[in-house]
């Protein structure tokens, strides 16, 4: 069993801060200006109260998501060990716990099926799950087990994006498909790609993540011939 992470290059998280910075650009704004005519999620006919609750998930949830691309950092984490710290705290206490919470009841809710419905909920719950027991971990100094714990969280975290990606993708695949099947109903469509995207879009990540986390350490002989292979090359 290992858990590796990668050198710690002053730029390396510099790709997954853009991804981030692009999708909160374009999903966070809506929710800022206090008009529920502006959701990007129905709020027509839901309970009341849904909407502020849906504005405080997203905000939260956006503080969690900047907080976590920080968080992998391992330049920032191996040069400033308190920035770090504090920007964990942060991302627990004001990103993932207020965000879960509020996304167990939302996603209780939601306006798009009794599959989405499911996906969230447990979604939600191993979200709160992981990140309470990566931040156990870690203020008993038990640091493998906070780093691993923690790792899943990230990946949860970034759920959100890989969400929408596959929702993407199903709209371009089985749009057509599922128009024939369902007759042109806009709602059953909708209902079928917001519940595949929903639980692929978290689950095929997390089992992803055991995958590396739980991947064999490689031999210390064979890590020692690939970098002798590697110094051949270079002198040829």
């Amino acid at each position: 069993m290992r858990t590796t992470y990668a050198s710690p290059r002053p730029w390396a998280v510099a790709p997954l801060l853009v991804l981030v910075i692009a999708f909160l650009a374009f999903s966070l704004p809506p929710y800022l200006t206090g008009d529920a005519g502006r959701s990007r999620i129905p709020i027509a006919g839901t309970a009341t109260g849904y909407y502020p609750m849906l504005v405080g998930h997203v905000i939260f949830g956006s503080i969690a998501i900047l907080a976590c691309c920080l968080q992998v950092w391992p330049w920032l984490r191996t040069r400033y060990p308190d920035i770090h710290r504090r920007i964990g705290v942060t991302y627990v206490f004001a990103g993932v716990l207020p965000a879960g919470v509020l996304g167990l009841v939302l996603g209780a809710q939601t306006p798009f099926g009794p599959v989405l419905r499911a996906s969230n909920v447990l979604l939600a719950l191993v979200w709160l799950f992981a990140t309470i027991t990566g931040y156990r971990a870690g203020r008993q100094y038990r640091t493998t087990e906070h780093r691993r714990w923690m790792t899943r969280s990230t990946v949860l975290t970034l759920s959100i994006i890989s969400n929408r990606a596959w929702a993407v993708v199903w709209v371009i695949t089985l749009g057509p498909q599922l128009a024939t099947t369902f007759g042109g109903s806009e709602a059953l469509m909708v209902q079928t790609i917001a519940g595949l995207s929903g639980w692929l879009g978290w689950v095929l990540p997390l089992v992803i993540t055991e995958w590396w986390l739980d991947r064999p350490a490689p031999s210390t002989t064979a890590v020692a011939a690939a970098r002798a292979a590697k110094t051949a090359a270079a002198s040829v």
